[in-house]
């Protein structure tokens, strides 16, 4: 069968780090309750693990991470505590946008933030154009992101460009619309709090991501737990439709060049 018949036609590099971290952050509140504390506690201390996370992901070699911050379901949940997570995500924009920026990371916000207070939309948009050009990390948040609202936005799209659809679709036709089209799929997807499940989170993009699921709450979630899921990674066999016999595990220079200097460290 032609390559250009087959789902997922293009096979990414299999490196020992994963160029692309995704997770969904899980557990803040049940932290904060183990504690005797109000959840907002625990989403608190969630973004200092955020800080933390980022860092380390630099330090490993990881290109982009993106971060699940707030659903389209999370409406659902309790109005003072959707306005507190409203506050919060606007304090951390105002504090560390000019951060990430020191630091030449690249900042991106996914999601349909049509719904946000005007302020927090332009925040983000300051945001956005003020770090476009850095290249350290691209650092994503999915924020009132849902992985069918994400495929629905892209075909809308998708239809508004064009007259007529073409007789032999792509995947390439939808797939350069849909909201993280400037990255590669995640190479590794990790959610916190002891949920096995995605819950809506890059529906698309996950096809052939690896999995790795912890009962660690986020606030708990540290360099150990990190360097862990990556091991698990490591131990993966990528194979995307091919057999054992045919897998390789080719090194780039760059990052040969990061492990031998954190190796040093």
């Amino acid at each position: 069968m032609p390559e250009s018949q087959i789902s997922t036609p293009g096979i990414p590099e299999n490196s020992i780090i994963p160029r692309h971290i995704a997770i969904i952050m899980d557990g803040n509140g049940r932290w904060a309750k183990n504690r005797l504390m109000q959840r907002i506690s625990g989403h608190k201390q969630g973004v200092e693990t955020v800080r933390d996370i980022i860092k380390l992901c630099i330090e490993r070699g990881v290109e982009y991470l993106t971060l699940f911050a707030f659903s389209s379901e999370n409406w659902r949940r309790p109005a003072d505590e959707v306005s507190f997570l409203m506050q919060l995500f606007f304090g951390a924009l105002k504090q560390e946008i000019a951060k990430l920026h020191e630091n030449d990371i690249c900042f991106k916000v996914i999601g349909d933030i049509s719904k946000f207070d005007p302020k927090i939309i332009e925040f983000i948009h300051s945001g956005e154009r003020l770090t476009a050009n850095n290249s350290r990390l691209v650092f994503t948040i999915a924020a009132n992101y849902g992985g069918r609202w994400d495929i629905l936005q892209a075909i809308t799209k998708m239809l508004a460009q064009t007259t007529r659809l073409p007789d032999n679709l792509q995947e390439e036709d939808l797939a350069q619309h849909l909201a993280m089209s400037y990255a590669p799929e995640p190479d590794l997807f990790i959610r916190t709090g002891g949920e096995c499940r995605i819950s809506n989170f890059c529906l698309w993009q996950l096809a052939y991501t690896e999995l790795y699921f912890t009962d660690t709450l986020w606030p708990d979630f540290d360099a150990y737990e990190l360097d862990h899921a990556i091991k698990c990674y490591q131990q993966r066999e990528r194979r995307f439709g091919r057999i054992s016999e045919q897998l390789q595990l080719p090194m780039s220079a760059n990052k040969a060049t990061k492990i031998a200097n954190k190796n040093k460290t």
